[in-house]
């Protein structure tokens, strides 16, 4: 088995106590940048991504559509999508080697502009519009399959995927999606009219994002990423043909990285009812 070792700038502080491990137990490694090609994963059989879950993030754009599986280990906070973390290592690497794991398969977003001449790219997490501080209000129509849904006024909007759910998306109050619920959420940020609420679509339609306003500029975010557009400039989303496999180890899966980031639930209320039985 080759590993690739993902980190978004080059640090052998970081990748070579891993990659010693990795080696000493018989698995070959090769060192992965954001300056990387996807050439580079020609015979690359699992990506670790070493940080936090912006590193993974990144690490997503260079795997792209090649199906190979990511494996986040945490050096950074909360990390939804790391499954490792510094103290169990050990336990990552004997899980490799014997096949012990389990992929969970997570949607990307298409995101192709209206006008501009980019190629469509995708997303993980979600897409961002936002005011600038020029704009004191965004003003966004939106459409789902050719059908005019709402205006959205406020800070900005987002749409998420099952992913994304658990990022910006939710610290703005959007509900939690399971990775394979097939949905998208749509998410208003300070929205002007209060009955503007969250709301789940299936991940099959399209979505047409309509900035209004005349030479103005907004905020246009792809996961971790941003950049200026005009409010001329129209984004399309739809689900991308590819998916991201993401690595669980045994015994892990979406609902206890929930517990375990979330904090939710007691332990001493769990070590009680265990002691019953």
């Amino acid at each position: 088995m080759k590993v690739g070792l993902y980190t978004r700038t080059p640090d052998e502080s970081t990748t070579q106590p891993l990659a010693d491990i990795l080696s000493r137990n018989g698995l070959s490694t090769i060192e992965l940048s954001s300056q990387s090609q996807v050439g580079d994963l020609s015979d690359v059989d699992v990506v670790l991504s070493v940080g936090g879950d912006g590193t993974l993030l990144s690490s997503v754009h260079l795997i792209g559509a090649t199906g190979i599986p990511v494996l986040g280990v945490n050096f950074g906070h909360l990390g939804f999508l790391t499954t490792a973390n510094k103290e169990n290592v050990s336990q990552m690497v004997e899980s490799l080697k014997a096949g012990d794991y389990n992929i969970e398969k997570r949607t990307l977003l298409k995101v192709a502009m209206s006008e501009g001449g980019e190629n469509p790219q995708f997303v993980l997490n979600e897409v961002l519009m936002h005011r600038t501080l020029d704009n004191p209000l965004l003003r966004v129509r939106v459409y789902v399959d050719g059908q005019y849904l709402a205006n959205y006024s406020g800070d900005g909007l987002i749409v998420a995927t099952p992913t994304g759910s658990t990022a910006y998306s939710l610290s703005c109050g959007g509900p939690i999606l399971t990775p394979d619920s097939g949905c998208v959420v749509i998410t208003p940020i300070g929205a002007h009219t209060l009955t503007l609420r969250p709301m789940v679509l299936s991940d099959k339609v399209s979505i047409l994002l309509q900035p209004e306003g005349e030479s103005s500029k907004l905020m246009l975010g792809t996961d971790s990423t941003s950049r200026l557009i005009s409010s001329s400039q129209s984004v399309v989303l739809s689900r991308h043909e590819n998916e991201l496999r993401l690595i669980r180890l045994p015994r892990q899966n979406f609902f206890s990285a929930l517990r375990n980031k979330l904090l939710w639930g007691s332990s001493k209320y769990e070590n009680d009812k265990n002691s019953m039985h």
